[in-house]
């Protein structure tokens, strides 16, 4: 029964995830017409700082009451509050550091694009125990119904904005119609009021947990967008465009799959966390799952990025096209990781959720000291390295939970890996004897490669394509 409702969930969230970040993505794809890489790196320089007030206005608490086994509307107000509260005083941090942001990168134009944009963080702020309820509950479905309208709303706006000269504004846009139409579309969506209570006892035992979180969520957010800011600074806004650019195409079609899975597995698997063994043989599925269905993407992307380039994409675009490949390849790692630090979460240790955050900051940081000078390819090859060095402290950890050693996670993952890495090669072998227009050779291609993959999945009776096949018989089953 859970996990019937937890493949519902993951189509659901993965829809909602597909609203809120792939649309977005594909309104970038749009806005590239009208805008430069320049003005992109204008928009890169902002993101460390803007993502930093994201995260501290969360504080860790969305998760935090997802696990709380018990929960009650004095911990929910106190949430909100505090959050609100933190928000406010993000912005007025923001406010008053826009200045001294712009000197360091000499753009003077940042002041006030980060001290308009910021204001994204009250709204933000005013839907997190919302979100948490409802993720809390599995509802999914009702997510979908709020974002998606609020990022399409949002999306065209933006594009409309660009199309009428706007420039860079129109992306400062979109993120605030975003934060205010997701607010009022999920207040709308949700039964939860908040109250005029609060209670430090509450607040201390959310923290607590949350903490850990929001110190692990502050360091992969420098970690994530240091690099950018790194690059904007050294280099030129051009080529942090190009980066930031490249990232977001990127997450298209792979964070939000990776997110969606996460989203669900993490509510619907801290119902069991006192069960070892069905735990256990819940994240062997997830990882089983999760790999057949994210592998593939990433090294296809990877095989055809310069075509989906050429396709759809104006030539000012083309040299973000090896950034994006490094980085498919260095995401091959995340999810693996990101399933081992899920246990953590689940099992209440997200004190070794942030030393593996910490762990992965301090190889990312050692990386990139060593290659910011020689350029945009050798800092990505840097980034590659240290994620996969920091996938093995995250299977000891998990190791102690739940015994899921590193052999048992190889032999769940290699038999997708192993496909998806032969497919991507015979792919992209095929393209150099190809002289087809950019369109028919991406769609030709993109078709061989589902069929292969699946044909080769098929041949070789891999666990991951059954247990993948039967989740959605179950679905069909249930949905009739």
């Amino acid at each position: 029964m859970l996990e019937k409702k937890t493949l519902f969930s993951v189509i659901y969230s993965f829809v909602e995830q597909l609203a809120r970040r792939g649309i977005t993505v594909l309104v970038t794809l749009v806005l590239a017409y009208f805008l430069t890489p320049d003005e992109y790196g204008l928009v890169a320089m902002m993101a460390l700082f803007l993502t930093l007030g994201q995260t501290l206005m969360e504080s860790g608490f969305r998760s935090a009451l997802i696990r709380k086994e018990t929960l009650t509307q004095v911990d929910t107000n106190t949430a909100f509050f505090v959050s609100l509260a933190v928000a406010i005083l993000s912005v007025t941090l923001l406010f008053f550091c826009a200045p001294v942001i712009a000197n360091f990168y000499q753009k003077q134009e940042l002041t006030l694009m980060i001290r308009v944009s910021s204001l994204s963080l009250i709204f933000n702020s005013l839907h997190v125990v919302q979100m948490a309820m409802l993720s809390r509950e599995m509802q999914f479905k009702l997510i979908l119904r709020a974002n998606f309208p609020a990022v399409f709303i949002s999306g065209v706006s933006a594009v409309l904005l660009a199309y009428m000269g706007f420039g860079v504004w129109a992306l400062i846009a979109q993120i605030l119609i975003t934060a205010i139409l997701t607010a009022t579309f999920l207040w709308w969506q949700s039964k939860w009021r908040p109250s005029l209570s609060f209670s430090m006892v509450s607040l201390r035992e959310i923290y607590s947990y949350g903490y850990k979180i929001l110190l692990s969520s502050i360091l992969d957010t420098f970690y994530k967008n240091f690099t950018v800011m790194v690059i904007a600074k050294v280099l030129t806004a051009g080529v942090a465009g190009l980066y930031f650019f490249a990232d977001r195409v990127r997450e298209l079609l792979v964070s939000q799959l990776i997110n969606s899975i996460q989203t669900v597995t993490f509510p619907a698997l801290s119902s069991i966390q006192n069960d070892i063994t069905r735990l256990k043989n819940g994240y062997q599925r997830v990882m089983s799952i999760m790999t057949f269905l994210v592998f593939p993407v990433l090294i296809t992307l990877c095989a055809l990025a310069n075509l989906i380039f050429e396709a759809l994409l104006p030539p000012k675009w083309l040299p973000a096209v090896p950034y994006l490949q490094i980085m498919c390849l260095t995401s091959i790692a995340i999810p693996l990781a990101s399933i081992n630090i899920n246990i953590m979460k689940v099992k209440g240790r997200s004190d070794w959720f942030l030393y593996v955050e910490l762990c992965k900051v301090l190889l990312g940081l050692t990386a990139l000291f060593f290659t910011y000078e020689k350029g945009v390819i050798a800092i990505l090859l840097g980034q590659l390295a240290s994620q996969y060095i920091v996938y093995f402290p995250s299977v000891m950890f998990a190791n102690r939970l739940v015994d899921y050693p590193l052999r048992e996670q190889f032999s769940d993952f290699a038999p997708s890996l192993f496909i998806a890495m032969f497919t991507g090669i015979v792919v992209w072998c095929l393209q150099q004897y190809v002289t087809f227009s950019a369109w028919f050779e991406l769609l030709l291609f993109g078709t061989v490669s589902i069929v292969m993959y699946i044909a080769l999945a098929i041949l070789f009776r891999l666990t991951a394509a059954k247990q993948t096949l039967q989740m959605f018989k179950n679905a069909k089953v249930k949905n009739s």
